[in-house]
């Protein structure tokens, strides 16, 4: 199949990337269909958030090729980021400016219509809506990647990128994210999440994988693996990997 061709939300082929003499990821290969949810575990170093870091066009690649929604990465990089949704392990928010503010400022980026009632539905959905006059650097970490999460969803990308995303967040937040991950009209979106936590990896996923050694070296679709057996082909592998 044409490696352009949009059937892929995502298509990554022989995609390498070092630092310095160290590479991290070698020749790993990786489609994702059109709103599906695929969750990926690793060890430490086995190269989670560089890959998302690689498909959110913050680094380039040594080599290989990564296509986000049929567009090549060396293309558009501008198109891929009006695609994508990124919640990473810095919340990427303006502290000095009011949730409120954060959020227009980043609406306006999309060049966004309509932004106060969207901007008060997506505080409603992560539970700022009464904080959205407040500071972002008077908020709790959680609250700030709650924040983030917002700010990831503004402009209802169809693509979202979540590195660790439920680290910080007490229980209601986390139900919130779950919403809006795959709850009603969201299901549609497709998503890639990096995570530690085997229990919300799961429930979170319809696939899921383990990179290791700069390849993915497991993955299955999400009502074929239960917790042990994730548990057991995980730690086989950061076993293997270490």
């Amino acid at each position: 199949m044409n490696g352009t061709s949009p059937t892929y939300a995502i298509k990554v082929q022989g995609l390498v990337k070092g630092f310095g003499e160290y590479p991290v990821l070698n020749g790993l290969d990786l489609t994702l269909d059109w709103g599906r949810r695929l969750t990926i575990f690793g060890a430490n170093g086995s190269g989670k958030t560089t890959l998302l870091r690689l498909l959110s066009t913050q680094y380039r690649p040594d080599g290989g090729k990564i296509w986000v929604g049929g567009i090549e990465r060396g293309q558009s990089p501008a198109a891929i980021r009006g695609m994508i949704g990124v919640v990473a392990h810095s919340p990427m928010i303006y502290e000095d400016l009011t949730c409120e503010e954060n959020l227009r400022f980043f609406g306006r980026i999309f060049g966004l219509k309509g932004l106060g009632p969207r901007i008060d539905q997506v505080l409603g959905q992560v539970g700022l809506r009464q904080r959205a006059d407040q500071r972002a650097r008077t908020l709790s970490h959680g609250m700030q990647k709650r924040l983030a999460i917002a700010r990831a969803i503004l402009h209802d990308p169809p693509i979202l990128l979540l590195d660790e995303p439920e680290s910080g967040l007490d229980a209601e937040a986390l139900e919130g994210l779950r919403n809006v991950i795959i709850g009603g009209a969201e299901r549609s979106r497709t998503v890639v999440m990096a995570t530690h936590n085997v229990e919300v990896g799961l429930a979170w996923a319809d696939e899921v994988a383990v990179l290791g050694d700069g390849r993915i070296v497991y993955r299955a679709e999400r009502h074929e693996v239960n917790e042990a057996h994730l548990r057991g082909a995980y730690l086989r592998r950061v076993e293997v990997a270490a």
